[in-house]
């Protein structure tokens, strides 16, 4: 394992944070993977092991022990993959529950991606190196329509669709209680919570404009089914929102109480449609993706109860 020692010559003020100052000297490893070292012991300053809010100062000597990390090439991997339209310019994939769009830390395999790669290994090299042809995402629990790109092209115009707010998505989900208006705006700036990094909110010291819209679609015994157009794309947008406005998504752990006497069979939240300009024809076209099974299943069983 290489080592690597830096003398403090100069600071952009009196004093700097160790991991801060490590992370611009190795740019090949993340602020995340400079504290892991730090945690582990593997960096000494002036011959001491310090936390990763040591303040430097000038003259300061520091070692450092790491590997540089290598990329790890996806896999591609014969999974079963819904398509509900496919040409030479794009895909339009419905997405099941449980599946990880792209892989990340500690998902390398058994994603959307690993499986489109299996299926059309032209897009490898299309767009972001992990997350090739992808231009939107779905959160893990969240099922329905998702497009991909698979050309340089396509990828190009659909990423400017989705940054120009062209492209209209459609979700169903069923919320707790009784929304306040059949119909209605969500506004709230959204970014990373202020102490939980896995999390987002609208407390936040970075806030981005989001706008959600919503409609009731039925009502039952505390509950509302609701469809949400959200004009803009944050992380975990609709789940924020819903939440903030004292009806979170049924089923959501993250967002939404703890526990609950009813047992969802899952986060209820399905992208039920997408409609977007295709980048060759221009032509409007919309994908539709019916309710999954389980979750009209259980508005069956809802809907049973109120009767």
């Amino acid at each position: 394992m290489p080592e690597k020692e830096f003398r403090v010559t100069s600071l952009p003020k009196s004093s700097l944070r160790l991991d801060v100052y490590l992370a611009r000297r190795i740019q090949s490893l993340s602020r995340a993977q400079i504290q892991s070292l730090i945690d582990r012991g593997q960096v000494a300053v002036n011959g001491e092991v310090k936390k990763s809010s040591w303040k430097l100062k000038k003259g300061d000597k520091i070692w450092v022990q790491y590997a540089i990390p290598q990329p790890q090439k996806l896999i591609p991997q014969d999974l079963p993959l819904h398509l509900l339209y496919d040409d030479e310019y794009l895909a339009v994939v419905d997405k099941p529950s449980g599946i990880i769009v792209h892989p990340g830390a500690g998902n390398k395999k058994n994603t959307l991606v690993n499986a489109l790669l299996f299926r059309f290994p032209q897009i490898k090299g299309i767009g972001s190196e992990k997350r090739p042809g992808i231009v939107h995402r779905l959160d893990k629990e969240t099922s329905g329509v998702l497009v991909v790109a698979k050309n340089l092209y396509s990828y190009t115009d659909l990423k400017g669709q989705f940054k120009s707010r062209e492209v209209t998505k459609t979700y169903i989900t069923l919320v707790w209680g009784r929304m306040p208006q059949k119909e209605g705006e969500i506004s709230h700036p959204i970014g990373r919570h202020v102490k939980d990094r896995k999390r987002m909110s609208v407390q936040t010291k970075k806030p981005r404009v989001a706008i959600t819209f919503y409609s009731v679609l039925e009502e039952f015994s505390g509950f509302t089914l609701v469809k949400v157009k959200p004009l803009t794309g944050r992380t975990h947008q609709i789940r924020v929102h819903l939440s903030v406005s004292g009806h979170p998504v049924v089923g959501d752990k993250r967002y939404g109480p703890k526990k609950t006497k009813i047992k969802p069979p899952r986060l209820f939240l399905h992208a039920q449609e997408l409609t977007i300009r295709h980048p060759a024809t221009n032509e409007k076209m919309t994908f539709v993706s019916p309710i999954p099974s389980d979750l009209k299943d259980f508005l069956d069983q809802l809907f049973s109860k109120t009767d």
